[in-house]
C-alpha cells in the first residue's frame, strides 16, 4: 500500500505586506517540492478577516488549491473586518473532507464574538461535538482520520505578556476551549490526529499511548513566521512514524515589528477598554 503524506500548516496571517507575500511563497515552493498529497490549514489564513486577504492567500496557494489539495477552516483572525472567513464552511460549524486514505473532520471553533477583534477566544457547543461524534462514527476504516480545528483543546503555556496577564485575571482569550477536555475525552480511540493552531509556537502532546488507537494532538505554530511546517506520512489508516519538519527554501526572520507588537498592543489595549487603535 503507497504511503501518502499530510502537511499541516495554520496561523499564515497574510497582510499584504512583501514579507508575509514571501513567506507564504516560499512555503507553497516548499510544499510543492515534497509533493506532498495534501495539505491542511487550521484557520487564521489572513491577518484581519478583509476579502482582500483571503484573495491574496487564494492567489499564493492557487497551486494547492486548484489540485483540490488543500482544506482550510477558519480562525479568529478570519473574522473581523469583511468576516472573510464566515463562509469558508458553507454555513457549517463541522463537515467532512474525504481524500484518497484521508478522512478530515473539519470543525470551526470561531463565533460572531470574533468579529471584535480583540474577542480571540473559541467556542463550541455540546450540539456541535455530537456533530462530530456522528461524523467520527461514518469515518471508513483503514483511513487516517483527522480533526481540524483552530482553538487549542488542550491548556498550554502562555507566550505573551498579555497571554499572561489574560490567564492571570481570568480572561478567555488566552485559555483552551471551554470544552477542551470533555472533548480529548469523547474523541480518544476514535480519530488519529488533533490538528490545530491560534498559539504560535508548536507544540505536540501524545494521549494514550500504550492503547491500539493513540490520541496525537499537533499544534502547527504560525507556519509563516516559523518558516516550516510538519509533514506526517501515513498508509491504511496508520502513522509512519514521527513527523517531519519541512523548511521553506526562503531565509526566515522574524516578521515585522509592526506585525508582531501591534497585535500584542492592540490585544492588551483592547482588554483595558481603551480604544487607541
Amino acid at each position: 500500500m503507497a504511503i501518502r503524506t499530510l502537511a499541516h500548516l495554520s496561523d499564515l496571517h497574510l497582510d499584504l505586506t512583501p514579507e508575509s507575500d514571501a513567506s507564504g511563497r516560499a512555503l507553497v515552493a516548499a510544499l510543492l517540492a515534497t509533493s506532498v498529497d495534501h495539505v491542511v490549514v487550521t484557520g487564521d489564513l489572513t491577518h484581519q478577516g478583509t476579502n482582500v486577504e483571503y484573495r491574496r492567500f487564494r492567489e499564493l496557494f492557487a497551486p494547492l488549491l486548484d489540485a483540490g489539495r488543500l482544506t482550510f477552516i477558519p480562525g479568529n483572525h478570519d473574522r473581523p473586518g469583511d468576516d472573510a472567513g464566515s463562509q469558508w464552511m458553507d454555513g457549517q460549524k463541522v463537515r467532512v473532507v474525504e481524500q484518497p486514505g484521508l478522512y478530515l473532520v473539519c470543525v470551526d471553533s470561531t463565533g460572531p464574538h470574533n468579529r471584535n477583534y480583540f474577542a480571540s477566544h473559541g467556542v463550541l457547543t455540546h450540539a456541535e461535538l455530537d456533530a462530530v461524534d456522528a461524523a467520527l462514527a461514518r469515518a471508513p476504516r483503514k483511513t487516517l482520520t483527522a480533526v481540524l480545528v483552530h482553538h487549542h483543546i488542550l491548556p498550554l503555556p502562555e507566550e505573551s505578556f498579555p497571554e499572561r496577564l489574560a490567564s492571570m485575571l481570568g480572561w478567555p482569550h488566552a485559555a483552551e476551549l471551554p470544552l477542551g477536555a470533555e472533548w480529548v475525552a469523547r474523541l480518544q480511540g476514535r480519530c488519529d490526529l488533533v490538528l490545530h493552531g491560534h498559539r504560535h509556537l508548536p507544540r505536540e502532546r501524545l494521549l494514550d499511548t500504550g492503547a491500539a488507537r493513540p490520541l496525537r494532538i499537533y499544534n502547527a505554530g504560525s507556519s509563516t513566521d516559523l518558516g516550516r511546517f510538519r509533514v506526517f506520512r501515513h498508509s491504511g489508516g496508520r502513522l509512519h512514524g514521527v513527523p517531519a519538519w519541512c523548511r521553506a527554501a526562503l531565509s526566515q526572520r522574524p516578521r515585522t515589528a509592526s506585525h508582531n507588537v501591534r497585535p500584542a498592543l492592540q490585544y492588551l489595549v483592547g482588554q483595558l477598554g481603551i480604544a487607541l487603535f
